[in-house]
C-alpha cells in the first residue's frame, strides 16, 4: 500500500521547483537516460511480459526509478482516471518551421565552467519529450524514453498551474470573486485553516497550514493526506478522512495568511473544490469545456482521481505534448488562439505580474531569487518576462514573452525536485531565447 501512496505524493505533492537545496549541490549517481530507456529494459515487453518486467501496482513499487520512466506515460493501466475530453472536432494543427541548428544552441549550465549544448542538456534531463514554439510555428520537437507522439505524459505539479488558469478565468467571467473567504464558496471548509483565508491566498499559497511535506519524516502530513487521497481500498482499521475533499476539512491552522508563500499541494486541492463548487464543474470537466475542446487539442487528457471520483486537482493531469504546447501559446497569446479569444487577456495579465516578492523570498528558494507564485504559476520576473508550469521529475511549460517562445518539457528526471534540473534548463532555455531573437533580427535586417 505505501508504495501506491507514494504514487499521490510524488505525482504534484512535493515541491516542484527549486528548493533551498543549492543547485551547486551533486546529485547521486544514477543510471543515464540511455541506460534507464523503459525500451531498453523491456518494461512490460512480452506475451505476457516476464515477472522481472512487471510493471503493477501495489506491489512493484511502480514510482521508483528506473520503473518511473515507464510509469510516467501509463498512469491510468495503474489507476483510475477521469476523462478530458478534447470534443468531436477536428484537431487545429500546429505550424511548423523545424530549425535543426537548436540542437547546436550553446550554454553555461548554473555553477558549471563547462558549456553544453541544448541537445546535450535533453539527455542530461532525462527528457521524454520537448516542443519549442516561436511566433505560433513548431521550430522543434523531440520525443524518446516512453513518449511518442501519440503518447500522453504525467504533467505532475504543471497541473496546479491548470487549476490556477481556471479559477482566473472564472474570475474574469464574474464566477468567482479571490477576494472572499473560502467558506462563502466552500462552507464545508469552515472548520480548517481554509475557513479563515480568502480565495486569493489559496491561489497564491500563501495560506498558514499546519501541514508537513517533509518526506524524510513518516509522521508528515503528507503521508495521512495520501491514504485519505489513495483510491486503493483502505486498510484494515483505517479510520481516517477518505478522499481530497474530507481530508482538507481537517487541516488546522498555523500562522497567518497572506504572510509567507509555502508550496502545498492541499491548496491547490482546495482550489479544485473551489472552482467546482463555483462553477458547477469539477477540474476534468471543466478543463475539457474551456481549453481542450476549445485549443482544438490532438488527444483527450486524463486526471486520476481518488476513491471518490474527484479529479486531482493539485497532480493527476497526463495529456499529449503538443497538447500542453497548444496550451502554452493560449497564454503567450494573451487568451487568444487560431484567431478566436477564448478568454479575457486580463486571465494572463493577472498571472504575469505574480504575487509578492516579499512572501515569496521567505520560502528560501535559492535558484528562483527574485521571483514569485501567482496563481499557481512560478513568475520569474527576468528581463524577458518568462513565467512556467512546473512539475517534479522535469515537467515544465515556459513561455517567454519577449522571445515570442513556448518550451513544453515532459521528463523523468531520477530526481524529483526541480533543484537538480535547473541548472541545466533554465540556462538552456533562455539561449534559446536569445537564439530565437537574434535569428529573427537577422531576418528582419535582411527584408529591410
Amino acid at each position: 500500500m505505501r508504495s501506491a501512496i507514494r504514487l499521490f505524493v510524488l505525482a504534484g505533492a512535493m515541491m516542484t521547483a527549486a528548493s533551498t537545496i543549492s543547485a551547486a549541490k551533486q546529485p547521486t549517481a544514477f543510471p543515464s537516460s540511455a541506460e534507464s530507456d523503459p525500451a531498453r529494459l523491456g518494461w512490460m515487453k512480452g506475451s505476457p511480459p516476464p515477472a522481472d518486467k512487471l510493471i503493477t501496482q501495489p506491489q512493484s513499487n511502480f514510482f521508483s526509478f528506473p520503473k518511473m520512466r515507464w510509469t510516467v506515460c501509463h498512469m491510468r493501466e495503474l489507476l483510475p482516471t477521469r476523462l478530458v475530453s478534447r470534443g468531436i472536432g477536428a484537431p487545429i494543427p500546429l505550424a511548423r518551421d523545424l530549425d535543426p541548428e537548436i540542437d547546436q544552441v550553446v550554454f553555461m549550465p548554473t555553477g558549471s565552467k563547462s558549456a553544453m549544448t541544448w541537445a546535450e542538456s535533453l539527455v542530461e534531463n532525462y527528457t521524454d519529450g520537448i516542443l519549442i514554439l516561436h511566433e505560433g510555428r513548431v521550430v522543434y520537437e523531440k520525443f524518446s524514453g516512453c513518449l511518442h507522439e501519440s503518447g500522453k505524459h504525467a504533467a505532475m505539479s504543471m497541473t496546479k498551474s491548470l487549476t490556477g488558469l481556471l479559477a482566473e478565468m472564472l474570475i474574469a467571467d464574474g464566477v468567482l470573486d479571490d477576494s472572499v473567504l473560502v467558506t462563502s464558496v466552500v462552507p464545508e471548509l469552515e472548520g480548517s485553516a481554509f475557513g479563515s483565508a480568502t480565495v486569493r491566498q489559496v491561489m497564491d499559497m500563501t495560506t498558514g497550514l499546519a501541514y508537513s511535506e517533509d518526506y524524510s519524516d513518516p509522521q508528515a502530513d503528507i503521508w495521512a493526506y495520501s491514504a485519505a487521497a489513495s483510491p486503493l481500498p483502505k486498510a484494515p482499521g483505517y479510520k481516517g478522512p477518505d478522499g481530497y475533499l474530507e481530508y482538507l476539512q481537517t487541516v488546522p491552522k498555523e500562522g497567518d495568511h497572506g504572510e509567507t508563500f509555502a508550496y502545498k499541494t492541499i491548496n491547490t486541492d482546495a482550489l479544485g473544490w473551489i472552482i467546482w463548487r463555483a462553477s458547477g464543474s469539477n477540474f476534468a470537466e471543466l478543463l475539457s469545456q474551456k481549453l481542450w475542446q476549445k485549443l482544438g487539442a490532438e488527444q483527450d487528457a486524463y486526471v486520476t482521481v481518488d476513491a471518490k471520483g474527484t479529479p486531482f486537482a493539485g497532480g493527476g493531469l497526463s495529456a499529449g505534448l503538443r497538447d500542453l504546447g497548444r496550451l502554452g501559446q493560449l497564454m503567450l497569446g494573451d487568451g487568444a488562439f487560431n484567431g478566436e479569444q477564448i478568454f479575457p487577456k486580463e486571465v494572463v495579465q493577472s498571472i504575469r505580474k505574480g504575487g509578492s516578492k516579499s512572501a515569496f523570498s521567505k520560502a528560501g528558494y535559492a535558484s528562483l531569487a527574485g521571483g514569485s507564485y501567482r496563481s499557481m504559476w512560478w513568475v520569474f520576473h527576468n528581463s524577458h518576462g518568462a513565467y512556467a508550469a512546473r512539475g517534479v521529475h522535469g515537467q515544465t511549460l515556459y513561455i517567454d514573452p519577449t522571445a515570442q517562445m513556448v518550451i513544453a518539457r515532459f521528463a523523468s528526471h531520477p530526481q524529483a525536485k526541480n533543484a537538480y534540473i535547473d541548472p541545466t534548463s533554465v540556462p538552456a532555455f533562455e539561449a534559446v531565447a536569445e537564439y530565437l531573437l537574434d535569428k529573427k533580427s537577422a531576418k528582419d535586417s535582411e527584408v529591410r
